[in-house]
């Protein structure tokens, strides 16, 4: 079989705050994490799976927390995300690779990852990777998205898709480190299946249309005629205890019992909506606040802020904003209320690290801005420097300002350097602006020169332009110097663009 090769690089995402390729910083992981880094090289050399992609599925389902056993909303286990429930069997799975008990997978996180590693090097054998397919990290595409037991295909690309992305962003929490990477990932058959990271006009949402549409199992909710049957008075904030696209996959599974209106991404704050807001979602654990309300769940976990990122909050606010002045309910805590806060809740969610007063600034509008920002422009007068391989075009409305840069790919750096006067040495939020095309580069480094060295994260120009789109928090000097670059070295196909810079600190 012939396998469609796509070069699969990082979008552009705010979950890199003071963890992915925090450049420059002192380690924040306490000594006690410093284990998991082992644990993940044994793993990975017991069962000859590649190492980064391990830590990357781990990053991409927890984070690399184990949650001390506890199980997620869909009966996953510990950092590798192993799971018991009545469609996916990976824990079961797992013991039976590995001989060791499931008591031990579910609560020692080197058991965990041994076993997680087990699983994934299962799906490979399956799909007849032999000794040297697997030292292609591309092409263990497939066996990630059949590790996700994913109730869709689509879903599947949507879970394969954010691993293959944190390998392009890096990784560095609990002390373990994965550098920013190109990978050249075999989607084979998934290559042909709808991406849910494109918003296209077919699949939007019907109420919300910057979201996408999934449907939720018919099973997990009630059809209704909201507001003729119920009016709807109210939006209960919840945090999923899982991953974005397990989410999704679990709303979809008749065995869940449970969705939600809306589902909202960590890293970029994406958006998929999985029941009309006409119908009542099975999401408060109280059929009275269910007729009345709309779930917005959120990716993460309730006991690790690192999953909140500024660009989830901006988004759920804005769907919230919108949802209120929909239906007339009141924008504050009595209109918009966390799932703890539902009479007769067992449910903690969205816990001491939802920053509420960030949230309630965000849906009525303010923007909190930082104690200083600047943005550059291409056309910034004495900011701005490329060679004359470097074009000018005008050809994309997505563009910020007059007009913006492009280049041929080619190997050598010849980049494209943004100025900046930074006031003071500290940490600092870096995003950038570009218009999107499909002919626009899969795999653009954008470099930050950062106070420990240059750190390169790739940015997949093809898509989610004509936005600020964050690529991490970095610690920067003081002073005026290039400081973020655009290159064109680069195996990623398409031309190369460069538009505008945002850097604020943080």
């Amino acid at each position: 079989m012939t396998l469609a090769r796509t070069r699969l690089a990082a979008l552009a995402t705010p979950v890199l705050a003071a963890l992915l390729i925090a450049a420059g910083q002192p380690a924040t992981a306490e000594v006690k994490d410093a284990p998991l880094a082992a644990a993940f090289d044994k793993a990975a050399a017991d069962h000859d799976v590649p190492r980064d992609l391990l830590v990357a599925l781990a990053y991409a389902e927890t984070h690399l927390d184990g949650h001390n056993g506890e199980p997620s909303a869909s009966g996953g286990y510990g950092v590798m995300h192993l799971v018991s429930n009545p469609t996916n069997h990976s824990l079961e799975k797992a013991a039976e690779l590995t001989k060791l008990p499931a008591d031990k997978l579910r609560a020692d996180d080197a058991a965990n990852i041994l076993g997680g590693a087990a699983v994934l090097r299962s799906h490979a054998d399956a799909l007849g990777l032999d000794e040297a397919a697997r030292d292609d990290t591309g092409r263990w595409y497939q066996a990630v998205a059949k590790y996700s037991a994913a109730a869709s295909p689509e879903t599947a690309r949507l879970y394969a898709d954010a691993v293959y992305e944190q390998l392009g962003l890096g990784i560095d929490t609990r002390g373990v480190q994965v550098k920013p990477q190109e990978v050249t990932a075999d989607r084979g058959s998934y290559a042909k299946v709808r991406d849910l990271n494109e918003r296209v006009v077919e699949a939007a949402s019907p109420d919300y249309p910057p979201a996408a549409w999934v449907a939720a199992s018919s099973s997990n909710y009630r059809v209704s005629n909201r507001e003729t049957s119920y009016n709807i008075d109210r939006i209960v904030i919840h945090v999923t205890q899982g991953s974005y696209a397990g989410t999704i996959s679990w709303f979809q599974n008749p065995a869940a019992q449970v969705s939600a209106h809306y589902v909202v991404k960590s890293s970029n704050g994406a958006i998929t909506q999985m029941v009309r807001d006409k119908d009542v979602a099975w999401h408060a654990g109280n059929s009275t606040y269910n007729n009345r309300s709309i779930g917005i769940e959120h990716e993460g976990f309730v006991n690790d802020a690192s999953w909140f990122t500024d660009a989830m909050y901006r988004s759920s606010a804005a769907l919230t904003r919108a949802l209120a002045d929909k239906y007339g309910i009141p924008k504050n805590r009595t209109g918009i209320i966390g799932h703890n806060e539902v009479p007769g809740a067992t449910h903690t969610d969205p816990g001491s690290n939802w920053n509420w007063t960030t949230y309630m600034n965000y849906v009525t509008g303010g923007t909190t801005p930082p104690s200083w920002t600047t943005t550059v422009d291409n056309s910034t007068s004495g900011q701005f420097s490329a060679s004359a391989n470097w074009g000018t075009s005008t050809y994309s409305t997505q563009r910020y300002g007059a007009d913006y840069r492009f280049a041929d790919p080619v190997a050598s750096s010849d980049p494209a350097w943004y100025s900046a006067a930074i006031p003071s040495a500290g940490t600092y939020r870096v995003e950038v602006w570009y218009p999107d095309d499909p002919g626009y580069n899969s795999s653009a480094p954008y470099i930050v020169a950062a106070s420990g060295g240059n750190q390169t994260v790739y940015v997949d120009q093809r898509s989610g332009g004509g936005v600020w789109k964050s690529i991490g928090t970095f610690s920067l000097n003081a002073g005026t110097y290039n400081v973020v670059g655009v290159s064109r070295w680069t195996s990623g196909t398409g031309l190369v663009i460069a538009d505008a810079v945002r850097i604020s600190r943080v």
